[in-house]
C-alpha cells in the first residue's frame, strides 16, 4: 500500500490541547476530564451555534491541523459520529413530539464534514467513514488510496465521544470525548509509514522491527494516534487485530 508521512497533526480533549503535552500523555496516559468544550472560534459564530459538542471537537482538531495548507480531500472517520442527536431525536419519536428539521439534518453521518467544508468555502471532496473497530484502518486506507491516485495530500479526521445510554454497553473504551487529525502526503523515503492487512495467525515481529510495547489502558484509536505521532514509535511497528484480520502499521526509518 502507498507510503505516507504525516505533515501536520493536531488533536483535541478536555484538558489536552497541545502536541507536545498529547505527545506525553500518550507516552504515560492517565485520567482525564470527561467535560470540556473548544472555544472554535476558527468558524463563524452563525454555523458554530448549530454544532454540538462533538462537532466542535472533530473541527476544532480540523482546522488546526488544516491551518493555511491548500485544500485537500478530507476524510471525517467516527464509529459512532452524533450518537447523542440521534438518541435525542428518537425519544422526542417515542412521546410523540415534533421533531427539528436542523436537528434531523445534523444528525446524519457526514454533517460535521458537511458545515466544515460550508465554513471554508471549500469545493475538495468530503466523505464519512464509519467501519466498527477497524474505523481508523478504514480511514486511512481510502486515505492511501487518494494518495496513490495522485491526490497531493489528504487530511484524516478521528473523532468520538462516550456513548449515550442505553447504547453505552456498546463501547466501554470511550471514557472521553476527543477528536485527532493528521494532513497526509505520499511518500516512498525511507521515514514513510506503510499500513497493511493480513488475515489468519498473528505474525511474529521480524528482528529488525520490534513491536513497540504499548501503554495499558489507551484504545485502539489513540494507540494508532500514539504509532503516528510519537518518538517512541519510530521504527517500529504496531499490529491491530480485529477478528481475523491484523491491521500492522509500519516504519521503517
Amino acid at each position: 500500500m502507498m507510503g505516507f508521512t504525516i505533515q501536520r497533526w493536531a488533536a483535541w480533549a478536555p484538558g489536552l490541547v497541545e502536541p507536545a503535552a498529547w505527545e506525553a500523555w500518550l507516552t504515560k496516559p492517565h485520567a482525564l476530564p470527561a467535560e470540556g468544550t473548544p472555544a472554535l472560534t476558527e468558524m463563524p459564530a452563525m454555523m458554530r451555534r448549530r454544532v454540538d459538542r462533538l462537532g466542535r471537537i472533530a473541527l476544532q482538531a480540523s482546522y488546526q491541523a488544516h491551518v493555511a495548507a491548500p485544500d485537500a480531500p478530507v476524510l471525517f472517520a467516527s464509529r459512532y459520529g452524533d450518537l447523542g442527536r440521534s438518541v435525542e431525536l428518537l425519544t422526542q419519536l417515542a412521546r410523540s413530539e415534533p421533531l427539528s428539521p436542523t436537528s434531523f439534518s445534523l444528525s446524519v453521518h457526514n454533517a460535521i464534514g458537511a458545515l466544515y467544508s460550508i465554513a471554508r468555502g471549500d469545493a475538495s471532496s468530503y466523505s464519512a467513514i464509519a467501519a466498527g473497530e477497524e474505523t481508523v484502518e478504514a480511514a486511512f486506507t481510502e486515505a492511501c488510496g487518494l494518495l496513490a491516485d495522485g491526490v497531493p495530500r489528504v487530511m484524516v479526521v478521528l473523532y468520538d465521544e462516550p456513548v449515550p445510554a442505553p447504547w453505552q454497553h456498546f463501547s466501554e473504551s470511550l471514557e472521553f470525548p476527543r477528536a485527532w487529525a493528521c494532513l497526509l502526503a505520499a511518500s516512498t523515503g525511507a521515514d514513510a509509514i506503510h499500513l497493511g492487512c493480513h488475515a489468519g495467525a498473528r505474525a511474529v515481529a521480524a528482528p529488525e522491527a520490534p513491536e513497540t510495547p504499548e501503554p495499558g489502558g489507551l484504545p485502539a484509536d489513540l494507540r494508532a494516534l500514539r504509532f503516528l505521532v510519537t518518538g517512541a514509535a519510530r521504527a517500529s511497528r504496531w499490529e491491530h487485530p480485529v477478528g481475523a484480520r491484523h491491521w500492522r502499521w509500519e516504519r521503517h526509518g
